[in-house]
């Protein structure tokens, strides 16, 4: 009795955390990151990437401008290294939490929480 109740427990975390026993939870990539596809991101995610793959203009003085990563989420590079680009959030009066941040490798990142977390992003 006691371990079936163990064991529906259990699958129910699993099911919460969006786990499964045949290893089909959150993808990650390779660095412990999870990932997203561009597709999936907002809308505002998405024009922001297509301001970047132009060049700009940008709407906020400090897009472009270089990303410290002193979180330490991202892999670690020298400084300059990281530049973050503001994701419009709608409603909210100031840049809001969400930014999109670049390698100089051409990795992509996106955060909808102020850097608490990131996503890497897929193209």
């Amino acid at each position: 009795m006691l371990l079936r109740f163990v064991s529906r427990v259990l699958l129910c975390l699993l099911v919460l955390t969006g786990c499964s026993a045949t290893g089909t939870g959150p993808s990650t990539d390779g660095g412990g990151l999870a990932t997203v596809q561009e597709s999936r991101l907002p809308a505002e995610a998405r024009r922001t990437l297509e301001l970047i793959d132009e060049g700009g203009p940008f709407p906020y003085a400090k897009d472009g401008t270089v990303f410290g990563n002193f979180e330490g989420l991202l892999p670690a590079e020298k400084r300059g290294y990281y530049h973050e680009y503001t994701v419009p959030t709608p409603g909210s009066r100031d840049r809001g939490a969400r930014r999109i941040v670049t390698g100089q490798g051409g990795e992509i990142y996106y955060t909808d929480d102020h850097y608490d977390s990131f996503r890497t992003v897929l193209r």
